[in-house]
């Protein structure tokens, strides 16, 4: 979460409300994505308006949001009579994926969850 600059609360937020609900690329998962939409004024001035003897905006210094989307999956399990939901992985995708198509994972984290998989299909949980 650290490296894609991701809270948990941003993550239950996009649990709870994604815009888009897809298959996951595990067998017996989901992903869910919301876009990282821009909000607010895109041609604030740098030094305010002197018309009106406003100070400088703050807002112009203030680093924009990266656009693209941001994908979560997660699998639904039973512990002990008790339905849980186990997020398995969290990215930002730098770019705006298509509904309907191949989830964009990046390779290495694709690699990873394979062999996590197939590890546990064989009845081990340790991957190496």
């Amino acid at each position: 979460m650290k490296q894609y600059g991701l809270s948990k609360q941003k993550l239950l937020g996009i649990l709870y409300k994604p815009e888009r609900k897809e298959q996951g690329i595990v067998p017996g998962t989901s992903a869910v994505m919301k876009t990282n939409k821009k909000f607010g004024n895109k041609t604030g001035s740098l030094f305010g308006n002197r018309k009106m003897g406003n100070p400088p905006k703050a807002i112009a210094f203030r680093r924009a949001r990266a656009p693209g989307e941001i994908w979560l999956m997660f699998k639904d399990v039973k512990v002990a009579e008790v339905a849980t939901r186990k997020i398995i992985s969290a990215w930002r995708y730098p770019g705006i994926s298509k509904p309907g198509e191949a989830i964009p994972v990046p390779d290495d984290i694709r690699q990873e969850l394979l062999n996590d998989a197939e590890c546990h299909l064989r009845g081990s949980g340790d991957p190496e």
